[in-house]
Formats: C-alpha cells, sequence, structure tokens
C-alpha cells in the first residue's frame, strides 16, 4: 500500500455517539483533543472545514429527554438547545490556541440551488482564507424531511466537493469498516483500504447506528466516500478516540481504512461543471479567450463584448467567441441584468455600476471549464 498524501485541504467529520459520549453529554475532553491536532495541522499548512454532529443530541440531553426526539418540533428544538452549547465548546476549545471559529449552518436545498451553492463555496473558501475554522453543521432548527440530508455524513460529502477539499476525514467511535458486523463476529477484521468507487464495499457496511443518538451508521459512511470519491476526494475512517488520530493521517500512517479516490479533483469538479445546463451566453472579446483557454485565467467584466439570456447569480452560463464557438462554461458571480451593466468595462468600474461589488471576476477559473 502506497504512503497516503492527504493533501492540503481536510473536511473532519465528528459523528454524535462520538461527540455526545454515546449520549451522555458532550465530551469535552475528547473535542479538546481533536482541536489541539487541528491546531497543530494549521500549523503544518492544512486548510480545514469541520463538519460536527451532535446538536440533536446534546439538545436533548440538555433538555431531559431520554432519547433522540421523533417528531419534527421537538427535533428542531433540540438542535437550537443544543446547537448553543456545541459551539460555545468549540470555541472555547479553539480559543486556547487563538483559533477563530465560524458557525455555517446548512440544509439541502442550499447545496441544491446553483445560487447558494456558489455562495456558501465562495463564503466556506473565504472564511478559510482569513484562518478561521468553519463549524458546518445541518440548519437542524429549520430543516424539514423534504430538504433535510440523509446524515451528516452525506453533508461532509457534499461539502468536501463544495470546497473541492483533498481528504474527508470521518471521525467515529468505530476502527474504521470491518469485514464482518463485530457484534455478529467480534473477529471482523479491519479493511485497511478500498476503492471509493467499489460497489462491493455497501455490502460489508453495517445499518445502524447508536441507538437512539444519531441518524447515520457504516453504511453512510461508506455511502459518503463514494459521493467525495466522485468529486476526487479520499475518505478516511476512523476512531475518534485514538490517540493522535489526525496526526497519524497526515504523516500517512492509516489509523482506521481508507477509501482511495480514482479520480483527480480537477478533474472531477470540470467534469460536474460541463454537465450544468447553460442559462445563458456570453461572447467574450479575443483577449480574453485566450486568457481563459492558454493562461488559466478568471472572466472579468472587460472582456466581454455581449450578454446574452437572462440568468442569476450561480447559474451555468456559455462562454462564446466572437464567432459563435463555445469555449467553455461556468458559473456565474452575476445575474444577466448586472452583467448587461458591467460588461465591457474593468473591474474598477463594477461598484460605480452597480453600487456593490460581489466578485472582482464574472466566473472564477475554479468555477470554469474549457469545452471548445
Amino acid at each position: 500500500m502506497n504512503k497516503y498524501e492527504s493533501g492540503d485541504t481536510w473536511v473532519v467529520k465528528v459523528g454524535s455517539s462520538l461527540l455526545s459520549s454515546d449520549g451522555a453529554g458532550i465530551d469535552k475532553a475528547l473535542i479538546d483533543n481533536w482541536v489541539a491536532q487541528i491546531a497543530r495541522l494549521r500549523n503544518l499548512g492544512k486548510k480545514i472545514v469541520l463538519v460536527s454532529s451532535g446538536a440533536v443530541a446534546v439538545g436533548a440531553k440538555r433538555l431531559g429527554m431520554t432519547s433522540r426526539p421523533t417528531s419534527l418540533h421537538e427535533l428542531q428544538a433540540a438542535a437550537a438547545v443544543g446547537q448553543m452549547g456545541l459551539i460555545q465548546v468549540y470555541e472555547t476549545a479553539f480559543q486556547r490556541f487563538n483559533i477563530l471559529t465560524a458557525q455555517v449552518l446548512l440544509t439541502n436545498d442550499d447545496l441544491l440551488s446553483r445560487k447558494r451553492y456558489l455562495n456558501a463555496r465562495n463564503t466556506l473558501t473565504k472564511l478559510m482564507h482569513m484562518n478561521t475554522i468553519p463549524i458546518v453543521n445541518e440548519n437542524d432548527t429549520v430543516v424539514t424531511d423534504e430538504i433535510q440530508f440523509s446524515d451528516n455524513d452525506s453533508l461532509a460529502a457534499l461539502v468536501t466537493n463544495l470546497i473541492n477539499a483533498d481528504s474527508l476525514i470521518i471521525l467515529t467511535d468505530q476502527p474504521g469498516l470491518l469485514s464482518e458486523d463485530p457484534i455478529a463476529n467480534p473477529s471482523a477484521k479491519l479493511i485497511k483500504e478500498a476503492s471509493a468507487s467499489d460497489p462491493a464495499i455497501l455490502r460489508v457496511a453495517g445499518k445502524s447506528s447508536v441507538a437512539g443518538v444519531g441518524r447515520g451508521g457504516m453504511l453512510s459512511k461508506v455511502n459518503a466516500a463514494q459521493i467525495a470519491g466522485k468529486s476526487g476526494a479520499s475518505t478516511v475512517i476512523a476512531c475518534g478516540r485514538s490517540e493522535g488520530v489526525l496526526i497519524d493521517i497526515q504523516a500517512g500512517n492509516m489509523p482506521g481504512t481508507l477509501f482511495r479516490s480514482e479520480k483527480e479533483a480537477v478533474i472531477a469538479r470540470k467534469q460536474w461543471l460541463a454537465s450544468l445546463r447553460s442559462s445563458g451566453t456570453l461572447i467574450l472579446d479575443q483577449g480574453a479567450c485566450d486568457q481563459l483557454t492558454s493562461k488559466g485565467s478568471s472572466l472579468l467584466p472587460v472582456g466581454v463584448k455581449q450578454s446574452i439570456g437572462e440568468y442569476k447569480r450561480g447559474d451555468a452560463v456559455t462562454c462564446c467567441n466572437e464567432s459563435g464557438r463555445e469555449i467553455g462554461r461556468g458559473l456565474i458571480n452575476y445575474g444577466s441584468g448586472q452583467v448587461l451593466k458591467i460588461c465591457g468595462k474593468p473591474t474598477s468600474e463594477i461598484e460605480g455600476q452597480l453600487g456593490f461589488i460581489s466578485e472582482e471576476e464574472l466566473i472564477h477559473r475554479d468555477n470554469f471549464v474549457l469545452l471548445g
């Protein structure tokens, strides 16, 4: 097995059962341990987004509930109470290392809508560049059955795609994916490595989480690994109680199960962009075409000669040369009405024309794929 190269951008997901001591309350000592490791990883140049379950479990404990609530409004109430306590613990733990945290609550709608997807991506990217640790959770307080993620493992995988992360690290109360159900066979062996695209791994994954605490289980974690793999990220499932688990992963010493992706991250994201339906067309001058095709630059307003169609911020638009040949497609940072006002103008005039500036680019190079 080759040594694992984890990359520079990680999504670290912490499960409810692990974080809340199997429903007994927040395990502050364990959180302090993870935070100390994350602080060390930051000093090594890693950018990390933390996806934390536990709001409902912590809230239920605070409210004196003996098990995870089942009604929607009780779930939302428990989440509202629990999220306060959860974030307070994280904030206090990170303050010991002079690290700022930022709370980000998402629903499935936020990632299905391209406009919200783009907003969430830009916000998380900016927070990482500002050296904060974004702490992401599902917005359980307002979520409904129609818009909820199946579990926070899925949320973590989608966030991995959202920020184009290199690695998804799922910390759980199990050592990783075992060859059999450990309850049925205590001699089950740890699977050290698998392909994220191998459908056979689903057959060996368990189906349950700790009763009354979380919604996930090993099956949901393997599903998350497969989602992340399609985005070009590898996934590690490991026991969060193992001493120095995150540091071991960074060093390439695999403490759990590694699901390797068979896709390059950039290629996977470009494939996703290429699959989007175009909502409009931009006609570019030769200089802009050259910048996009030869130098991999972002598209600036000054290079746009004409905007065709109606589209909103976050929609996919087609970019063509002056002969009408498509050269690429990307996610636009401004709506069509705004683009009409700023096309052909330098970036310095955006605010004067619109009264605000959202982004300097019409399409950032990370959100553009060449097709011509």
